[in-house]
């Protein structure tokens, strides 16, 4: 072969060479910034374990499934859960595994959103009232194990147990056993709080205690109220701020009943304001919290369509109610006899909660009719079974309200025009497949709002509260500076 014809065929060479170096490189590149479906995770983090620039990214990823997503939810939400990955974040005990898994850790109190001063009551006022019986000289129970924490009664009890669950979240907020969001945080030194909480379980109280046993001049829950009041109006952090940056839950509509007046100046954790005087309590300093649901949350999957929902309207509970809830009775008279209607007494005795349960799945509207207060429980059933609720209850005041809009999952019907002889059907019929589908598909997306649970998550309504309260300190704290602004001076005029 000649010189002439072998300088192409080295040419040739020479480029295919290079060609298949620069195809083996980008092929490099490609795998360290993405993740082909094709091949698994764990091989390409094995593949590249010392490509620093796929370990950051690997990182990220990690830090976006902390907490989870939920579609369609209002912004401050998202920048909630930013808060709180970064408040775990920044711990200096913050860790993850070499598959990128969560480690348990304690919180850092400095990126929480709202720093908690507990006092600690002796245990007859919380989990004491549970029969709980601690060691000697030990005020609360160990929350590394939910299995050894002592459980609230179920039944109408459970329906107001929410300084239950807000107490074992502060308890878990120091321990690096449990996974925790940093939502609020309990802090040691009251100087260093954002707000001071009384974990004196008032509804628990009140349904247990209430009545006089024996030869009782003074039931015990009377007894421990007293109590209650004398210890706070003894504490420096009370007269600090005359109880204002106190939280004191109060959810049954009869618990607190004898010391509200004097602890009426707290922020106070309510079902409603149907039982106060506006100026013990207001929606500008207390907080509305959802009742704890008694029916069972419906998985999202098995939420029955609008075809397998053969009920039209829904309502089992007590009929003859007195003060607003008399309207119970007109509509009881109005819709029983009328088809593809369920209106009738119910309790939960035998098997209430169950046939309720099952009732409102399968139903389209679920009726919330103001009672003897203005709200109920059963809100809260309807939600969690994506039963579109319809509240005829013109006083009510609801949960969360500044940043969730009930009428996008929810209807509203004024009493007045609830008795009008065929108007609520005529509604109710008027709304189609599609109107009631999107608020179907809303109430999915917000039931998690209102769970209550321990360990608490990201967006429950656990943490949800904690926000609520976090929105009024700045408020309280804002009123207080300026109450502030000359009282100082006289104190150094008066000194001098």
């Amino acid at each position: 072969m000649s010189e002439k014809t072998m300088l192409p065929s080295r040419f040739i060479f020479c480029v295919m060479l290079i060609s298949m170096f620069l195809l083996v490189l980008s092929s490099l590149f490609l795998l360290q910034f993405s993740t082909p479906s094709f091949i698994p995770r764990s091989v390409l983090e094995l593949i590249h374990v010392n490509n620093a620039s796929l370990n950051l990214m690997s990182n990220l990823k990690r830090e976006k499934i902390i907490l989870p997503t939920y579609a369609s939810e209002d912004s401050r939400f998202q920048s909630q859960r930013l808060r709180e990955s970064d408040c775990q974040a920044s711990d200096s005990s913050q860790k993850t595994n070499s598959v990128g898994q969560q480690i348990k850790m304690a919180s850092d109190p400095t990126r929480a959103l709202l720093r908690v001063f507990m006092y600690d009551l002796p245990p007859e006022f919380h989990f004491g009232l549970l029969g709980w019986k601690g060691r000697v000289n030990q005020t609360w129970p160990d929350v590394d194990n939910p299995k050894n924490i002592p459980r609230y009664p179920g039944g109408l009890n459970l329906q107001h147990s929410m300084e239950y669950w807000l107490t074992l979240d502060l308890l878990s907020s120091k321990t690096s056993k449990i996974c925790h969001p940093c939502t609020a945080i309990r802090v040691q030194d009251s100087s260093q709080a954002d707000v001071i909480f009384v974990p004196f379980f008032s509804s628990l109280s009140y349904n247990r205690h209430s009545k006089l046993q024996g030869e009782e001049k003074a039931s015990v829950n009377k007894m421990l109220q007293d109590r209650l009041v004398k210890f706070l109006m003894g504490r420096k952090e009370w007269r600090r701020s005359g109880g204002k940056d106190h939280l004191i839950v109060a959810h049954h509509p009869n618990s607190l009943l004898d010391a509200r007046k004097k602890l009426g100046s707290a922020m106070l954790v309510l079902a409603d304001f149907g039982r106060y005087p506006i100026e013990l309590a207001n929606i500008k300093k207390d907080i509305i919290a959802p009742y704890r649901h008694l029916v069972g949350t419906i998985p999202r999957a098995k939420s029955a369509s609008y075809e397998e929902r053969s009920t039209l309207v829904y309502f089992q509970g007590a009929i003859y109610r007195k003060d607003g809830g008399a309207i119970r009775q007109e509509l009881y008279y109005l819709l029983k006899d009328e088809k593809d209607v369920h209106f009738t007494f119910g309790s939960i005795g035998g098997n209430g909660i169950n046939h309720a349960s099952h009732g409102m799945a399968l139903s389209k509207f679920c009726l919330n009719i103001a009672g003897d207060t203005p709200s109920s429980n059963r809100l809260f059933d309807a939600i969690v079974s994506h039963c579109v609720p319809v509240i005829i209850s013109d006083e009510i005041e609801l949960p969360f309200e500044d940043v969730l809009d009930y009428s996008e999952f929810s209807l509203f019907v004024h009493s007045s025009d609830a008795v009008k002889k065929g108007y609520l059907l005529n509604l109710l019929r008027s709304i189609k497949r599609e109107e009631w589908t999107k608020m179907w598909e809303r109430l999915k997306e917000i039931t998690h709002h209102f769970e209550y649970q321990y360990p608490s998550r990201p967006g429950d309504a656990v943490n949800m509260i904690w926000q609520q309260v976090a929105h009024k300190i700045s408020t309280t704290r804002f009123n207080l500076h300026r109450n502030n602004r000359y009282q100082r001076s006289h104190l150094r005029a008066k000194t001098n």
